[in-house]
């Protein structure tokens, strides 16, 4: 009988010295990382009336009062934001407060106080570390997962949701299912976020950067990310830096295009050799020496403390003299490409007319063809990607499909063709297209294909056009005849479409 009382004694005193270790071993975070689950539209690009719910869940750091910081990745026509603390148990309403899609950045909230309860915000570092160890934090499976990991390098290059090129983190990581905003912090400070995972890493967004933005919210209006808009090439040939009459050692890089919009006026030429940016030295490799971080590329520059609008100056050699201009930041936007990168926060855009669909170009109607693409996707309409806009052609208006119609009779195999002209009148988006159908030529509609597709007109009668957009109408049972945004649609950088 004693020796079952001890050994029962002995039971119930390792219990409690298990739980007491378990409870002295709970890491601070689980009081700062918490989950999200948004639910959001997820649209067909090939059949634009189409969509579906799609599900997605990442995970969220606390970083003031009611505010919790996530990437931008899958924000996008969210029609519900759950939050979930612990791990595990309720599920509360969360509403996004801010997003700049460029920077891959969000804030989302929650209105009840009793979320609140027991959740500390974590410190941003001002500076991330170039190189050690430092530890991944999620919630997994209804436990926090903490997992160590080694810092690879800063890299400045563009973002998962942008062209713009700004500074990153590396790391190297073999975890699976990461790249969905998981913390990655040091000692009690939050230094980044991941934002995508490679084959051997993850690229994670640096406090650094993210507390630019915060900092940058804070002004109203809210200006966004601006960027350098030149293309430039390195200046390691002599007779190059000859040829252009520099004087002295071999330095900075030479600018050989613009891709602004030909309506700004730019203060940079071709063959200027950029020396200086911001006080900083630009060598012959593109790169200038940070305080902070190193050898970086010049890009980053523009997203060192600075947003859209501000001005930079910049030193550069003209005419075989040095001068300085300068240089005002131009905005970060989807509409300074031919081909848009993305449209969020808005339905497709589409137009029927008697069973011919016409639509916007843009990648993610490129995307429609899979993760490759850029492989899979017609030609003539991935071409387009290397084209810039221009006053007589700031966008691109495809006939990406034809249901079958009598109307159409002989034109129903036709798809994947640029418009360039309806009953003679330009067309270089679907408002043109809609204000075009309402000039018929001599009872006709008279489209015209860019030079170089396979068919270059179509004639149809525009009597009967009605009628046959009303029939493809019931037949495919497709709401409606268009979706237009209007005004047409512009994403400023850093701007929420709905204004959150």
């Amino acid at each position: 009988m004693k020796t079952f009382c001890a050994l029962l004694g002995a039971l119930v005193f390792g219990f409690l010295a298990g739980e007491a270790g378990a409870a002295q071993s709970r890491s601070p975070w689980e009081h700062s990382v918490v989950t999200l689950e948004v639910t959001r539209k997820q649209y067909d690009y090939l059949q634009p009336w189409t969509k579906r719910v799609a599900h997605v869940q990442k995970t969220g750091t606390v970083i003031g009062p009611r505010e919790i910081l996530t990437t931008a990745d899958s924000m996008a026509d969210q029609t519900m934001i759950r939050l979930q603390k612990g791990g595990r148990g309720k599920w509360w309403p969360g509403e996004l407060r801010w997003i700049d899609y460029h920077a891959n950045l969000a804030v989302v909230s929650a209105a009840e106080a009793a979320f609140w309860k027991d959740l500390r915000p974590v410190p941003l570092a001002a500076s991330v570390p170039g190189k050690g160890s430092v530890q991944l934090i999620r919630w997994r499976n209804g436990n926090l997962e903490i997992r160590k990991t080694e810092i690879n390098r800063l890299i400045v290059k563009g973002g998962k949701l942008s062209f713009l090129e700004h500074l990153h983190l590396e790391i190297d990581s073999e975890i699976n299912g990461t790249g969905w905003a998981e913390a990655i912090v040091s000692g009690s400070k939050l230094i980044g976020m991941v934002s995508s995972k490679e084959e051997h890493g993850c690229t994670v967004l640096p406090s650094s950067f993210i507390r630019s933005c915060l900092e940058a919210r804070k002004t109203e209006p809210y200006r966004g990310l601006g960027y350098f808009d030149f293309v430039w090439q390195r200046a390691e040939n002599p007779a190059t830096l000859k040829h252009l009459k520099l004087v002295g050692e071999p330095r900075g890089v030479i600018v050989i295009d613009s891709r602004a919009k030909p309506s700004q006026a730019q203060v940079l030429k071709r063959h200027d050799i950029i020396l200086q940016i911001d006080g900083f030295d630009i060598d012959t490799q593109g790169d200038y020496k940070d305080p902070a971080h190193g050898n970086l590329l010049l890009e980053n520059l523009a997203t060192r403390n600075k947003r859209a609008g501000d001005k930079i100056h910049i030193k550069i050699w003209r005419d075989g003299a040095g001068q300085g201009v300068l240089y005002e930041l131009p905005p970060v936007e989807y509409s300074v490409d031919l081909v848009p990168e993305a449209v969020f926060d808005q339905e497709p855009e589409y137009l029927l007319m008697g069973g011919l669909l016409f639509q916007p170009l843009t990648e993610p109607y490129l995307q429609s063809w899979g993760n490759d693409w850029r492989r899979k996707a017609p030609f003539r309409l991935s071409y387009y990607k290397l084209e810039k806009p221009a006053p007589e052609k700031p966008s691109l208006v495809v006939l990406s499909l034809v249901l079958p119609d009598a109307h159409n009779l002989g034109y129903q195999d036709s798809r994947y063709l640029v418009v360039n002209k309806l009953n003679g009148r330009r067309v270089t988006r679907l408002a043109d297209l809609l204000e075009a159908i309402k000039h018929p030529v001599e009872g006709f509609h008279i489209l015209e294909f860019r030079d170089g597709d396979s068919m270059q007109r179509m004639v149809l009668d525009a009597g009967e056009t009605e009628a046959a957009t009303r029939r493809v109408l019931q037949r495919y049972g497709i709401e409606k005849d268009h979706v237009i945004a209007s005004p047409p649609l512009v994403l400023k950088a850093g701007v929420a479409s709905n204004g959150k």
